[in-house]
């Protein structure tokens, strides 16, 4: 896979505060990265900047295919972000948001593959149930399974261990693996042990 994904001279301004200045990298697929910093750094931003859903102030984000630059509005076929923050319905049972989801990312889930997905994360058995009912963990065990239905090529992960329990964290800690392996990995966090998993970090200091 020739994949890459390039950030140049990019910086970010929310009024007269400076939260991501002159900021340039690039990572190839298969491989990973970190970022981190302390708290108000900008790492989030940075990350909603990457999947377009924030615009930045300055400079470009630019994934490409070899030596095609994949259209910007195109782009969310090939990135999924997981973040606590990320929307899930919870009037819905679980697989009623898999369903969902698979519709808006133009994929096609049969039963199977949707429990395979839960059991990769540990829901086996409550896919029936309303997300309501879920705890924080295994909502966010939810978002995981909901972002890993298009099989994205990038995976961005914001705060990946937040509010899971050990069992959780070595699910995440499989899926990091299999994705730096087999396509491309950014994750955004403070904590030393995610921080060991990617092949290289980026501090953020504002």
């Amino acid at each position: 896979m020739a994949l890459s994904l390039t950030v140049e001279k990019l910086s970010k301004s929310f009024g007269a505060r400076k939260v991501i200045r002159d900021l340039s990298f690039m990572v190839s697929a298969p491989g990973s990265l970190g970022i981190t910093g302390r708290n108000g750094s900008g790492k989030t931003t940075l990350m909603r900047i990457l999947c377009q859903l924030v615009p930045p102030t300055g400079g470009r984000v630019a994934i490409r295919d070899g030596d095609v630059e994949i259209a910007s509005a195109d782009c969310f076929n090939y990135l999924k972000m997981i973040s606590p923050e990320m929307a899930l319905y919870e009037m819905l049972t679980g697989y009623e948001n898999l369903r969902f989801f698979s519709t808006l990312a133009g994929v096609r889930r049969n039963r199977t593959e949707q429990d395979e997905l839960l059991e990769s994360v540990g829901l086996i058995g409550r896919g029936d149930d309303l997300v309501a009912a879920y705890s924080s963990g295994m909502k966010q065990r939810l978002r995981y399974a909901v972002a890993l239905l298009a099989k994205p090529a990038i995976l961005l992960l914001d705060e990946p261990t937040s509010n899971l329990d050990d069992a959780g964290k070595a699910i995440v800690l499989e899926i990091i693996a299999r994705q730096k392996s087999e396509g491309m990995l950014i994750i955004a966090t403070n904590e030393v042990e995610d921080l060991k998993q990617v092949e290289h970090v980026i501090r953020l200091d504002n």
